[in-house]
């Protein structure tokens, strides 16, 4: 099968694969604060680390959806936001986030989180996730807008502050499989990582 972008109902696909072929991903789960100082908390599945030095991560926010938007206007309002990460047990708590709500409504009290300050950032992170990045903002990218005229944001920031919860480091290392995190599929599809192997990289 081939086809271009955009024709895949005419290709026999009912919903656009991308998501699914390009899986799994990261959520990342975004906390920021406004100047009016209103926090949000919401979910992003096109989230990634790009950088180790310096330690730097993405997300994207899609034009559509209040959610979305809220986040983004306040990490350019205030530079600063949090990447929580997703363990199994909080996957309920990180979908009620992900619902639309006016701008001001605070995520964390919706879905029922305990909320901890940050060391390096105002904005709060959650205490219950087994790692937070704390990150200021280095740039926001205007992708090529869509056939609609509307065009998503790259937000790329500066990891400047890491949590871990102690519960999950064993001999000096995160071991992942103790949190399990959880990751984006396709369509309303998720993983849960539950067991690891380990490669080699070829001497020489």
């Amino acid at each position: 099968m081939f086809f271009t972008p955009g024709t895949h109902l005419q290709a026999g696909l009912s919903h656009n694969p991308l998501k699914a072929i390009v899986s799994p991903r990261p959520i990342g789960w975004i906390s920021s604060r406004g100047n009016d100082g209103s926090v949000n908390l919401a979910p992003y599945s096109y989230f990634n680390a790009i950088a180790e030095q310096p330690p730097m991560v993405m997300f994207s926010s899609a034009p559509g959806g209040e959610t979305a938007k809220d986040s983004l206007r306040n990490v350019l309002e205030t530079k600063e936001f949090v990447v929580n990460i997703v363990s199994a047990t909080l996957g309920d708590a990180m979908n009620i986030s992900s619902g639309s709500f006016p701008y001001g409504t605070n995520e964390f009290t919706k879905a029922g989180l305990d909320m901890a300050n940050g060391e390096t950032v105002s904005v709060p992170r959650v205490k219950a996730a087994p790692a937070a990045l704390e990150c200021h903002l280095w740039r926001a990218i205007d992708l090529p807008a869509s056939t609609d005229g509307a065009a998503s944001t790259i937000v790329l920031g500066t990891v400047t502050g890491i949590h871990i919860a102690d519960d999950v480091i064993v001999n000096g290392k995160v071991d992942v499989t103790i949190y399990q995190p959880l990751a984006r599929l396709g369509y309303m599809d998720y993983a849960q990582i539950t067991k690891l192997f380990e490669m080699q990289r070829p001497a020489g």
